[in-house]
């Protein structure tokens, strides 16, 4: 940039202004444009989109480009979405009035966290900014704010992966790391998990830290206190206004909650979907029939953090069961909601000064709506009659409201129109002052056209000259000059004015002028006594999201047919006929097949077998979303179900690479699996598929028996585990805490029919190859197959041998043999088979078509296609 000497002195001020701001780009307020600058209007230039121009800087012209401050909402959401810092420099002073340069600063900086405009932010997700903080003894703090509605939580986690586990139901946008974090939490995997901007951040100041303090609910160890007042400085350094609207910071502990690491959120598919990362699809879209924005925001929180106190969960199924029993009661509280605005935002509006008139009016509105609401659930009777009488529903916030602002305000409070007539003497003189005075002028056309004989004069007013009277040029000799003034020529006209026009212009400028003025201090003094309840009105919003919440529990429970969880300490987890609810609703063809399951102390473990597309995976994790809706307070999808709290919900579902952590598939599975087995209690839920699938086929056989051994001796959790290994079947007879079930298909006309059906006992037949056939592979392809699978299918496995009898002592004398070594050296040899065919075979066996898009698919059938046709080639070429 140079040094300043030698710039206008408006960019001079620019560059002082930039220098205390250089990570983030400077929107420089000039008249109607917010301006940038130098490098800053290249990168916009670049990232908006828009025309990159220049500028006289004094010593030549500088890069620029600038957006129009009233759409500028837009472009710097676009900037904040690609990972930039927005600083947003108003003017302090009015031009017209200013000496020299005019006053300058900057008013907000906008960060990926920070950012709340409330038009920009879909009404029903939170938008979090977090704080990690670190300690000498390796522990880690997290605060967690979403700014646009004052919610506040602070908790600890034991090492890295705890945090990411916690942050995974936060999914914040943006992280500050202090120096002890920074060296303990990675930055890519903030990034790769949830987009997160990373900003390192020591700040902490008294007036901070006090304030945290002063909100804090409960005694709070250092390191959560630490966390939250780096939090709230850098708002107070960011935002630079206050923050009322922050009114509590409510302290947890993760195991207060069932807790659900990143893959178990992801692998149930709770808020998105796994392969469309999208809402629909998921159990949160599955569930939210919420009528106001900040009930789908506590739907979500609940679905994130089920609870593990059954008295509070019985609480909201007797909620629920009401709503449920009470179908025109429901419908009559839908239809109260859809009148309630997002109370929690218009606050957060409120507390920063940035509500205008109409949110006030929706304020008063929402008040009404949920006074009414209040009183129709008091007069009900049930579980919430007592605890609606008890809500403050802020009458006399609505009434101040209501007596000062119209019903239809204008948007911006700067050009009056808002207070009604009656509300303050002085307002009603100056406009009973304008109204006169534009009567008198009204008046004035009719007295001109009688007094001159001019029957097209007519009296107009622009901003520029304000009131005149126009005569066409033919009729100029009429004008009496001794009265008329010229004010403006126009092409066919005379513009006049007259002594008494312009006295009366200024009595009615004067009084308009006023009256604005007035106006916007009456409002603002309205706003900041409205200001002074926001204690109140949070918790009105709180309880009205609770009530959102249940009725949407009971509209969706009551519309699919789910039943009241009977729920328990301990004992067996038991779910007759049960349903995967997604599943269930989005089926277009056929009814869902139910299925029951049975899990207790005694037999802990599922061992579940049967081909693909067989309804495995489902199954298993509709097992897991029913324990989650039971904990959560919902109805499930069931016939019944008993439900035994669950603390923890593990799962190693599906076969993805961890590209940016340098982990394989099988790296990924084995971390996972880890995961389970070191974390899980005889409390918690297991969902393992395909354990050893990433590997050979021995490791991985020998990887998931000695799985399945560990639980079984170590853990005694509840657990559901899926294999295509079918020797470890012979499990179910020497473990007693495992008991073997499977997929059920039928054969007609030699074509396989899945039908969805969990039964006891283990699978027969792995139906692959006939998957394979489904997936459009070669006949001659199947055909070989077929043949080879005939030819392996000779005897019992080695593996199933190893699987059926204890781990033997080990001998010295006797060299221990792979599982499948036995039956291969004791077979009879095998016809010598084709390496490229066999790697072929090998492929296919292991191709998981549930699991494979279609065009995954076909790459992989020309791809094999092309192997084989390669080799046959190679082999008619050789003697």
């Amino acid at each position: 940039m140079g040094k300043m000497g030698g710039y206008t002195p408006m960019m001079r001020q620019y560059l002082a202004i930039k220098e205390q701001y250089p990570d983030a780009l400077l929107f420089f307020r000039l008249g109607d444009f917010y301006e940038l600058f130098f490098d800053d209007a290249v990168t916009a230039a670049r990232e908006l989109e828009i025309t990159l121009t220049g500028r006289d800087g004094g010593s030549g012209r500088v890069p620029m480009c600038g957006v129009p401050h009233h759409s500028a909402e837009q472009y710097i959401r676009q900037l904040i979405d690609k990972g930039y810092k927005v600083a947003i420099c108003e003017q302090m002073e009015d031009p017209k009035t200013a000496k020299g340069v005019v006053r300058r600063e900057v008013v907000r900086v906008i960060t990926p966290g920070t950012f709340i405009e409330g038009h920009s932010l879909a009404g029903h997700e939170n938008h979090y900014l977090a704080a990690v903080s670190g300690d000498a003894d390796g522990r880690l703090a997290l605060a967690v704010c979403d700014v646009g509605t004052g919610d506040f939580y602070v908790t600890e986690a034991e090492d890295a992966q705890a945090l990411y586990d916690e942050l995974a139901a936060y999914a914040p946008r943006e992280v500050l790391l202090d120096e002890q974090a920074a060296s303990r939490v990675s930055r890519r995997t903030l990034k790769q998990l949830w987009g997160a901007a990373v900003t390192e951040w020591n700040g902490e100041s008294d007036a901070a830290r006090d304030a945290v303090r002063a909100r804090i609910q409960g005694e709070v160890a250092d390191g959560p206190v630490r966390a939250a007042t780096r939090l709230v400085t850098y708002l107070e350094a960011t935002q630079k206004r206050t923050l009322a609207h922050i009114t509590r910071i409510v302290p947890y502990r993760a195991r207060q909650f069932l807790q659900l690491d990143a893959s178990a959120r992801r692998n149930l598919e709770l808020v998105e979907t796994i392969r469309g990362k999208e809402r629909k699809g998921s159990l949160l879209w599955l569930l939210d029939r919420t009528m106001t924005a900040m009930g789908a925001r506590l739907l979500r929180r609940w679905l994130d953090k089920p609870l593990l106190d059954r008295r509070a969960i019985e609480q909201r199924l007797d909620a629920v069961q009401f709503f449920y029993d009470h179908l025109p009661l429901r419908l009559e509280v839908r239809e109260h909601l859809r009148g309630v605005y997002d109370l929690e935002r218009l606050a957060g509006r409120i507390a920063f000064g940035s509500a205008n008139a109409r949110d006030l009016v929706q304020l008063r509105r929402s008040l009404e709506a949920a006074a009414e609401l209040l009183a129709q659930l008091a007069d009900a009777g049930g579980p919430l009659a007592q605890w609606t009488r008890e809500t403050d529903t802020c009458s006399d916030v609505a009434a101040a409201i209501a007596e000062a602002l119209v019903d239809d305000p204008p948007p911006t409070i700067t050009e009056g129109g808002m207070i009604r007539e009656g509300y303050h003497a002085r307002l009603d003189e100056l406009r009973r002052a304008s109204r006169e005075g534009k009567a008198w002028i009204a008046e004035l056309e009719a007295r001109e056209r009688e007094a001159t004989g001019i029957k097209s004069l007519k009296v107009g007013y622009n901003r520029v000259f304000g009131y005149y009277i126009e005569v066409s040029k033919p009729n100029l000799h009429l004008v009496p000059l001794h009265r008329y003034e010229r004010k403006q020529t126009l092409a066919n006209a005379e513009r006049f004015v007259t002594p008494e026009l312009k006295e009366k212009e200024a009595l009615i400028l004067e009084a308009e002028s006023s009256l604005v003025d007035l106006e916007h201090e009456l409002f603002c003094a309205l706003r900041d006594r409205v200001k002074g309840h926001l204690v109140r009105l949070q918790a009105l919003a709180r309880r009205i999201a609770e009530l959102d919440v249940l009725q949407a529990l009971a509209d969706v429970s009551a519309e699919r047919g789910y039943v009241r969880p009977e729920l328990a300490d301990d004992g067996p987890l038991v779910i007759e006929e049960g349903r995967h609810p997604v599943v269930e609703a989005t089926l277009t063809d056929g009814a869902f097949v139910p299925n029951d399951v049975r899990l207790d102390d005694e037999r802990p473990i599922l061992l579940i077998t049967g081909p693909n597309m067989a309804g495995k995976s489902t199954y298993m994790r509709q097992v897991a979303l029913i324990v989650i809706l039971a904990q959560m307070g919902c109805f499930v999808p069931a016939k019944r179900a008993r439900i035994p709290i669950v603390d923890r919900i593990f799962t190693r579902i599906g076969a993805s690479d961890d590209l940016a952590g340098g982990q394989s598939t099988f790296m990924v599975e084995m971390v996972e699996t880890k995961a389970a087995l070191l974390g899980a209690t005889k409390k918690s839920l297991l969902l393992l598929d395909e354990i050893g699938r990433g590997t050979s086929t021995y490791d991985g056989m020998a990887l998931a028996q000695a799985v399945i051994e560990y639980l079984h001796d170590r853990v005694g959790a509840k657990t559901l585990f899926s294999t295509h290994y079918h020797e470890l079947t012979a499990l179910g007879e020497r473990l007693p805490g495992v008991v073997n079930v499977h997929a059920a298909c039928s054969e007609q006309d030699g074509k396989v029919i899945f039908l969805h059906k969990i039964l006891p006992g283990k699978a027969d037949k792995s139906y692959g190859i006939h998957v394979a056939e489904r997936a459009g592979l070669p006949p001659e392809l199947i055909e070989r197959a077929r043949a080879i699978l005939a030819e392996l299918e000779g005897g019992e496995t080695g593996a199933g041998r190893a699987a059926s009898a204890s781990p033997p002592a080990a001998d010295p004398a006797e060299p221990r043999q792979l599982s499948f070594a036995d039956w291969l050296f004791a077979s009879p040899p095998a016809p010598e088979r084709d390496p490229e065919e066999e790697a072929v075979l090998e492929a296919i066996r292991r191709l998981d078509p549930e699991r494979t898009t279609p065009l995954e698919a076909l790459q992989l059938l020309f791809e094999w296609k092309r192997r084989l046709a390669r080799n046959a080639e190679a082999s008619a070429q050789r003697p």
